[in-house]
């Protein structure tokens, strides 16, 4: 099973040459980027989990009800907001979906896992930081989905044979043929392949003159949603099986 996500987030680079793009542009940059991947989504019959921060679920309202009416999971990613900032923004986002949100993701700041259960979350999908050096580290570790005080805890994909975890940073930089031969071997060893995706990465960075590494503006903007598209026609050549987190786990 693919479990394909996407993290709704506001890209925080500093701007060059002095130049100012407001809070608004940048929620306007972040919406453009959604509707483009959920062109590509439509495109391909494919139903994924959108993982949107915290802080920007309101200013979102519209964008999000869109991508709950066209059949993907609405979740949360939690970047800094304390449990008081996190229950208010489930409940206000239960209330306008009139849908339960299960499921939580989390990076560097990490809230307590039984917290987390009193908010009724159902599932947590942590991520580490991915960056130029980190899918060259040799990793280890569980890739089967585990319980943990009542909540199931979903972990990071990483192929056996490569070693390479399946985060944002991977997917920007390898070639997609190599990618796709990643997938399809990974899936005849594990149950399932975690790939997640974030919206600032399909930004136009030559529009956008954003001061972020060089490294990070490789395949992004339209290269991107070409290499999401190739990954989704690989998908249904081979007639792999996605899921939305939610509807895989329980």
């Amino acid at each position: 099973m693919i479990l394909l996500t996407f993290n709704i987030v506001n890209i925080e680079a500093e701007i060059k040459n002095d130049a100012q793009i407001s809070d608004d542009e940048k929620l306007k940059i972040t919406e453009n980027n959604i509707k483009a991947i959920l062109r590509i989504l439509d495109l391909h019959d494919v139903k994924s989990s959108f993982f949107i921060e915290i802080s920007v679920v309101e200013k979102l309202q519209n964008l999000i009800k869109a991508i709950s009416t066209k059949g993907h999971e609405i979740a949360f990613y939690n970047k800094n907001s304390n449990l008081q900032q996190i229950e208010n923004a489930k409940k206000f986002t239960q209330d306008f979906l009139e849908k339960q949100i299960r499921g939580i993701r989390q990076k560097d700041f990490k809230q307590p896992q039984e917290s987390l259960k009193l908010l009724e979350f159902n599932y947590i999908s942590n991520i580490d930081n991915a960056n130029i050096l980190f899918p060259f580290k040799r990793l280890k570790r569980d890739t089967e989905i585990s319980e943990e005080d009542g909540l199931s805890i979903v972990p990071e994909s990483i192929s056996p044979y490569s070693q390479l975890p399946y985060n944002d940073f991977v997917f920007q930089i390898l070639p997609m043929k190599y990618y796709q031969n990643m997938v399809f071997e990974t899936l005849k060893n594990d149950d399932f392949v975690l790939i997640y995706l974030n919206s600032w990465q399909f930004t136009d960075f030559k529009r956008y003159q954003f001061d972020i590494p060089f490294y990070r503006k490789l395949n992004s903007g339209k290269k991107m949603e070409d290499k999401l598209d190739a990954l989704l026609t690989f998908i249904n050549e081979k007639e792999l099986a996605t899921s939305r987190m939610k509807d895989y786990i329980f």
